[in-house]
């Protein structure tokens, strides 16, 4: 199967996907520059303290297993974004520290028919971004399809169809490598949840173009003796070296762990180069190792922070004896530690303007803001948008057959966790048509709550909802309803989550967007599968009709 695009299985859907890849595409690249026009700056969270330094997270969201590439003066960073789409979102900064989305790989993931419905903790695992010969290369591991790679010539899009470049369970975490000589490479790891082993490192050697693996599998490094859970490899050359930067250790608890041999197929010298220390800073591992054009070394890696996910920290790095130092080494041991604050990394341009990823959306433009992801490839009917109006029209869709809570429901726009302390407020008018349309604004994780406005009975209530474990389909459970006055409900209604350190949600509603009256009681927020919790809006409705009601919704605004 090398070299073929994506996998059998679905040919019509695939071949309907591949003739209108390219229409995608280009209007998601026009996303992306039109979203870059006009950043603005998150009123949450800022990592650039204004004097020269920085704070860490660089970025307090969920942009788990992130790597970076450097081309020119211009950083561009990916993340795994398994069931979400636009997946594959691509950040770009100049300096390290402030950073901007700019596109995403894809708006509909393939197999579209098996990303049609949620598919939680699948999808697109731990990529790797690349530049080789004028061209960008992400490699992306579908843990139950294979390995596949896309190429753009602007990262902000558009993107290849992604082609399988080795069709396997359980091969995760690629990265190539185009070494000197003009031979290829890719390293990879093993999921044990599919292939029934794990904390092994194996290279294959690749064709130049990238495109399909050219010989057998050989195994490099195996870490069940000291380095548990080894995984998510990058590769790299320096000095004569081959290196792979790998974390071990687990999500919470990891280290980071490189490896270096002077031949690309081993054998490799092993060195923890950084962990916890004395910090309170949990399991920092999982990056790039990326150089500015003013000729120092730095490092971006995730910590996990349970319900806000796996966040990015920023951290200084030096070489000693062609083995690198990550983060400040207090005792001289080469062992490093996370830094709090920094120095920011010198450049050799000029300073970058401060910028965040988007957050808040009053809907005034052609597209939606890059920042809103959907649980599940998305029909065109679940949403309309009007940038002369200025409004988002989400439409209500029934629920699926056997609905039991929504975990299931694919037409959630969520977005991921912008602040350890943050609101979000929405102002929106719901005209429903049906008994059970339902418009809500929801903390969704793997126990999720939302605050909802129902039509019931011909009257509008709003009530809570709650919903435990809802990964094993248990049921909500609901607050008292409130009554919407039947003066109000054609007026626009402002739903609101506040979130407090430690992610403790309450949720509330205004009816003059100053005044806000609690509802429910304060929710803990938790994680989903194998991400934060993300917040975001729905429309659904219970009722089988030939029509659906709708919400307009006029901003979302996370201050």
């Amino acid at each position: 199967m090398n070299g073929v695009p994506v996998l059998t299985g679905l040919p019509r859907l695939l071949r309907v996907f591949f003739r209108h890849w390219w229409a995608i595409a280009a209007v998601l690249a026009g996303t992306g520059t039109a979203a870059a026009q006009a950043p603005a700056l998150s009123k949450a969270w800022v990592p650039d303290l204004g004097n020269g330094t920085y704070k860490n997270p660089v970025l307090y969201a969920d942009y788990s297993d992130p790597d970076v590439v450097r081309v020119g003066s211009d950083f561009y960073l990916t993340s795994s974004s398994f069931n979400a789409v636009p997946g594959l979102q691509i950040l770009h900064s100049k300096d390290l520290v402030n950073w901007s989305i700019i596109g995403a790989v894809f708006e509909a993931q393939p197999p579209l028919a098996r990303y049609a419905l949620p598919q939680h903790g699948n999808g697109v695992w731990a990529p790797a971004i690349r530049y080789h010969s004028q061209e960008f290369y992400i490699y992306y591991p579908d843990p139950d399809l294979g390995i596949f790679v896309t190429k753009a010539k602007n990262p902000a899009g558009p993107w290849s169809a992604p082609v399988c470049v080795k069709e396997a369970k359980g091969w995760i975490d690629p990265c190539p490598l185009w070494d000197a000589d003009g031979k290829a490479y890719l390293v990879h790891g093993f999921a044990g949840s599919r292939a029934g082993i794990k904390t092994i490192l194996a290279v294959s050697p690749m064709s130049a173009d990238g495109k399909r693996l050219t010989g057998p599998d050989v195994l490099v490094f195996d870490g069940h003796k000291d380095q548990p859970t080894l995984e998510g490899p990058k590769f790299y050359k320096r000095n004569g070296y081959y290196y792979i930067f790998a974390p071990a250790g687990g999500v919470p608890t990891g280290w980071q762990l490189v490896l270096r041999s002077k031949s690309v197929y081993g054998p490799y010298e092993e060195r923890i180069v950084m962990d916890q220390g004395k910090t309170t800073v949990n399991g920092p591992h999982q990056g790039a190792w990326v150089d500015t054009d003013a000729g120092e070394d730095w490092f971006l890696h995730f910590q996990d922070q349970g319900p806000y996910g796996r966040v990015v920290l920023l951290e200084p790095m030096v070489w000693k004896n062609d083995w690198p130092i990550i983060g400040e080494d207090p005792d001289g041991d080469g062992k490093g530690q996370p830094v709090r604050t920094h120095r920011k990394p010198r450049i050799a341009g000029k300073a970058q303007p401060l910028a965040t990823p988007a957050t808040s959306d009053e809907f005034g433009r052609a597209r939606l803001g890059l920042q809103w992801q959907w649980h599940a490839n998305p029909q065109d009917y679940w949403a309309y948008l009007n940038p002369a109006g200025g409004y988002l029209r989400l439409y209500s869709v029934a629920l699926p057959e056997g609905f039991k809570n929504y975990w299931q429901v694919p037409n959630l726009l969520l977005q991921k966790l912008p602040a350890d302390v943050f609101t979000a407020t929405a102002k929106l008018a719901f005209s429903p048509r049906v008994e059970g349309e339902k418009v809500g604004l929801m903390m969704m994780g793997l126990d999720y709550a939302y605050l909802s406005i129902a039509n019931t009975g011909g009257k509008l209530q709003l009530s809570q909802t709650v919903c435990k474990d809802a990964d094993k389909l248990t049921a909500e459970t609901a607050s008292a309803p409130v009554e919407v006055p039947a003066a109000q409900a054609r007026q626009p209604i402002y739903l609101r989550v506040a979130v407090k350190a430690g992610a403790k949600c309450q949720f509330s509603y205004s009816f003059n967007g100053q005044t806000f009256q609690p509802l429910g009681a304060e929710f803990q927020a938790r994680e989903g599968k194998w991400i934060g919790a993300k917040m975001g809006l729905f429309c659904s409705r219970t009722a089988k009709f030939n029509d659906a009601g709708n919400a307009d919704i006029d901003w979302f605004r996370v201050e």
